[in-house]
């Protein structure tokens, strides 16, 4: 698997091809996921195959085969930002289609008020109205990560994250780290700001995301769509959810 150096950190990354001149995606994973089991089992690096679209698929520090500093303070969104863009200059990628779900999400906005210059468009994935809420969690995702015994998780939010981070075979410890590490909250102010055409994307169950239609209105000329009958996990690889990205990136993408 090849890897990049992004401020002294190794991280994994995939580069699918496409024919020379074709436009190129940058794939960011949600949160205990990886880019493996995000993107390429679920059908995504053989959807944009098929639609002669590079691939760049990111491993998030702290997942997968990059590396995993137990340490907060390297988990500040400016930092994990920065690595979508340590990615694309590795790769020679001045600009790019932009698409991350939930924690990938989360940084693909940043990324699009950071350096908007940089993406032609954005999806964000598995997020909605409750990025605008005050951070008032009914559960503790570094708790549930650092727990001793999964059994002891009594939010089953929290037991879900920690099974499937198990399942996967994730240090327990580095996501702990990402989920202690302090965070710039989304406002409407902030969102007001963002100037990349964005695409908002949740489930109609998803209650960790809420109303993808709510987040939309907070930033200019954004759209949404809720992939019905869908949650948290059962949205990522919902052909709706494929369908209305490549209905977005159209325009971008002849």
């Amino acid at each position: 698997m090849p890897h990049f150096t992004s401020n002294g950190l190794s991280l994994g990354y995939d580069d699918i091809p496409a024919p020379s001149g074709a436009r190129t995606v940058v794939l960011v994973h949600g949160f205990a996921s990886n880019r493996s089991e995000n993107w390429r089992r679920l059908g995504w690096y053989g959807a944009f195959e098929r639609k002669n679209i590079r691939v760049l698929a990111l491993g998030c520090r702290g997942h997968g085969d990059s590396a995993k500093p137990h340490d907060p303070a390297l988990y500040s969104r400016a930092a994990m930002t920065g690595d979508i863009l340590a990615l694309m200059d590795h790769a020679g990628v001045e600009r790019a289609n932009l698409l991350g779900y939930s924690m990938g999400a989360r940084l693909a906005l940043s990324a699009g008020l950071t350096y908007p210059e940089r993406f032609s468009h954005l999806v964000a994935g598995g997020i909605g109205g409750r990025l605008l809420e005050p951070r008032e969690e009914t559960f503790s995702l570094h708790d549930a990560m650092e727990a001793d015994d999964p059994a002891t998780i009594s939010d089953p939010l929290a037991r879900s994250f920690r099974d499937f981070a198990d399942e996967q075979g994730e240090d327990r410890l580095a996501l702990a780290a990402f989920a202690r590490a302090t965070h710039e909250p989304f406002t409407r102010e902030l969102l007001s700001g963002l100037r990349v055409p964005t695409l908002i994307v949740a489930g109609a169950r998803d209650a960790l995301a809420g109303d993808p239609e709510e987040l939309a209105r907070a930033i200019p000329g954004a759209r949404s769509v809720t992939l019905p009958g869908c949650d948290h996990f059962s949205a990522i690889p919902h052909a709706l959810f494929k369908a209305s990205v490549f209905d977005f990136f159209d325009d971008a993408l002849e």
